[in-house]
């Protein structure tokens, strides 16, 4: 069940979401060092995580799951968000070249939907970023913070997932190894513990994040199953981004 939109603004709105946001952040930027020309969607919750982005990239929009409602974005200028149902994004095939999913995969009622959509909608060469609260994390198993909610995954579950769903997982990274905390000594000692967690205590992160790669099928006619005439959808690896998955029937006996 998602997070109601009020509570997810409230908690990046205090210091402990300052903290978590720079955390994140600063993991989401290693694994994408540099988006120049690409095209960016954020689904869930993920403004808070696309700022860097506005200025780099081609375009940087979000879209949020109408169950957990929508908040605008960014503060100034034209809004970059809109609400969407989570099985049915609003986007052309092949449309955008990275995908951003925050406060989404523990929350779906849709999982196998929700990827399906993510898929559709992601060039043959995009990439897919998913963040999600460690189910061996101390943040998951306090409901005082988003990450507390809905499913946590492991770091093997959360790769399972992804191969299940027709994605390769390339990268791994994770953050927050602070304890959930609102202390200010805590806080400030955040840099400190993210080092120290990353050497020492990595399978305790709050969240694990994977990058993943779109699984191209390419079916052979020798064991195509299908009837004579039948369409086959064959998504190419190669296509722009706007094009649509390139249709054909099995030749005449």
């Amino acid at each position: 069940m998602y997070t109601d939109v009020i509570d997810l603004r409230e908690f990046y709105g205090s210091s402990m979401g300052h903290v978590a946001q720079r955390m994140i952040r600063k993991q989401v930027r290693s694994l994408w060092p540099d988006l120049h020309g690409q095209v960016v969607l954020g689904l869930g919750f993920a403004t808070p995580y696309l700022t860097p982005f506005r200025e780099e990239a081609e375009r940087a929009f979000a879209l949020m799951p109408a169950r957990q409602g929508v908040t605008r974005w960014p503060a100034g200028g034209a809004g970059l968000v809109a609400l969407s149902e989570e099985t049915d994004l609003p986007l052309p095939d092949m449309s955008v070249d990275r995908v951003l999913l925050v406060h989404g995969l523990e929350a779906t009622e849709h999982l196998g939907d929700l990827m399906r959509e993510i898929w559709r909608v992601l060039a043959g060469n995009g990439r897919l970023l998913v963040v999600a609260p460690n189910r061996r994390g101390i943040w998951a198993r306090f409901d005082r913070t988003p990450f507390g909610h809905g499913r946590p995954y492991s770091e093997s579950q959360l790769s399972r997932m992804l191969r299940d769903n027709a994605f390769v997982p390339e990268q791994t990274a994770r953050a927050l190894f602070i304890p959930p905390m609102r202390s200010r000594f805590v806080l400030k000692s955040a840099p400190a513990w993210e080092n120290v967690g990353t050497r020492f205590f990595e399978r305790f992160s709050g969240v694990v994040m994977m990058e993943a790669s779109k699984q191209i099928y390419q079916v052979s006619a020798a064991r195509r199953a299908v009837r004579r005439g039948r369409p086959v959808l064959v998504p190419i690896g190669g296509m722009a981004h706007h094009g649509a998955a390139r249709t054909r029937s099995d030749p005449q006996d």
